[in-house]
């Protein structure tokens, strides 16, 4: 089993950045990739960004590309995803995620989940 915990989310302005950290314990070495997702409320879970652990391959959707920075510490075995100019339309829960294999924005192809961490923006 892997277990995945985030922090790092909160109230911010718009135009504000945050840092969010998700470190991982327990059986990581079955894991290559790490994902965060989000859910606005009322809606449906979406892709954000994933790294893998080994060459630093990543992936973004399009609406952070440019504003989001998804990193990782693998001695810490944490990932982080930094936000910056953060925009009210970014206010979601946001969920870190772990799988095996090869990057993918795909929820369902990942296999253990944190508990997610409120962001909210305000305008």
């Amino acid at each position: 089993q892997v277990q995945l915990v985030e922090s790092g989310g909160g109230l911010v302005q718009a135009g504000g950045s945050l840092r969010l950290s998700c470190a991982a314990s327990g059986r990581t070495s079955s894991t290559s990739v790490m994902g965060w997702f989000r859910q606005p409320p009322g809606k449906e879970r979406e892709f954000v960004a994933a790294i893998t652990w080994s060459d630093d391959g990543t992936q973004y959707a399009d609406p952070v590309k440019g504003r989001f920075a998804i990193s990782r510490d693998n001695a810490k075995r944490t990932v982080y995803l930094q936000m910056n100019s953060l925009k009210p339309e970014d206010t979601a829960v946001y969920y870190c995620a772990a799988k095996r294999g090869i990057v993918t924005a795909q929820s369902g192809a990942y296999n253990y989940w944190g508990q997610g961490t409120q962001v909210t923006v305000s305008s």
